[in-house]
């Protein structure tokens, strides 16, 4: 009995010795998110619209969660080069992207892409919905925008517009407008909307179909004109500027909305905790007065949540897809 015992009470021994082995190494493997710095994707190049937007966040989502944030910009491609970087990374919440309504909705309409928008990515939160702006050069010779039609149509086929690639929310919306006022221009793609804001100062283009948050600057500063705002109201923070009802071209309305998204898998805990530290950023007074400034209307608390962005999300694709591909929109 005595030799029966002792070879249980070794096994006994080791069987504990395991059991405390397996309790000490545990907690090392289920760390506290965030564990380590993460990685804000911009699908475009710095100084955008969505890039500012980005930081104005990330600033605070870090303070909230103790993080370290970096803003990492992957342009090209309309933004779905930062997209398969995103569907490709591990989905530990660690890497994360802000999109729109080009990048997240438009894009699945008009590019072959290797990820899907509405599977393979988790929603987060919608955290802005802006408008664009009508805007051309300050040396134009248009006041207003039936000025500007009269003045393209005077000159057919001449005229440039900016926009961040083909497909894009600025594309899409110029497409728009020619069918709308039978007029024929040029479209000049670049990397983003900084750089062809940047040539839109310099007087290097005419117009452009630009969101507020990248306009309005430029505008109050008196570098560029405003003819339109693409939504059925005025915005606040530029009461001067008329609306496309108001200017003649009733019906024009994009909302250029944004968004926040994880790889698809990324655990429910953890798209929870970050929905959470971005609502606690959209609450911030000092995040509303920058998101207002910029012509940004930061949705209510009950549309920011995950599940809300996926269902706005659908219901945009089932919305735009059919007019994007009826306008026969290519990849250029």
């Amino acid at each position: 009995m005595r030799g029966l015992w002792g070879a249980l009470r070794g096994h006994v021994i080791v069987i504990c010795a395991l059991v405390g082995c397996v309790a000490w190494i545990a907690p090392g493997h289920a760390q506290p998110f965030p564990s380590r710095p993460m990685t804000l994707v911009v699908p475009f190049a710095a100084g955008g619209p969505t890039d500012t937007l980005a930081r104005i966040l990330s600033e605070r989502i870090a303070a909230e969660l103790h993080a370290t944030i970096v803003v990492e910009n992957v342009a090209g491609a309309s933004g779905s080069i930062a997209g398969a970087r995103v569907a490709r990374a591990t989905p530990d919440g660690t890497t994360i992207t802000i999109g729109h309504w080009g990048t997240h909705v438009l894009n699945g309409a008009i590019f072959k892409l290797p990820y899907d928008l509405l599977t393979d990515f988790e929603p987060v939160a919608l955290v802005a919905m802006g408008t664009q702006l009508i805007v051309g050069r300050k040396s134009l010779e248009a006041n207003n925008l039936k000025e500007l039609i009269a003045w393209l149509k005077a000159n057919p086929g001449k005229a440039t517009a900016g926009t961040a690639g083909a497909g894009t929310g600025a594309h899409v919306a110029g497409v728009f407008f020619k069918e709308k006022t039978s007029t024929d221009f040029q479209f000049v793609p670049y990397r983003g909307a900084g750089p062809a804001m940047i040539d839109l100062v310099a007087g290097q283009i005419d117009i452009m179909f630009d969101q507020a948050s990248n306009s309005l600057p430029q505008y109050k500063n008196g570098a560029i004109k405003a003819f339109a705002v693409t939504s059925p109201t005025r915005l606040p923070s530029a009461p001067d500027i008329p609306t496309v009802d108001e200017a003649g071209l009733p019906g024009l309305y994009i909302s250029y909305w944004h968004g926040i998204w994880a790889p698809k898998a990324t655990p429910k805990e953890i798209v929870t905790k970050l929905n959470a530290a971005i609502v606690s950023a959209l609450a911030d007074p000092s995040v509303k007065r920058r998101f207002a400034e910029l012509g940004q209307e930061i949705p209510p608390v009950d549309q920011q949540s995950p599940a809300a962005l996926g269902a706005f999300q659908r219901a945009e694709t089932e919305k735009w897809w059919p007019v994007v591909k009826a306008a026969d929109i290519k990849p250029e």
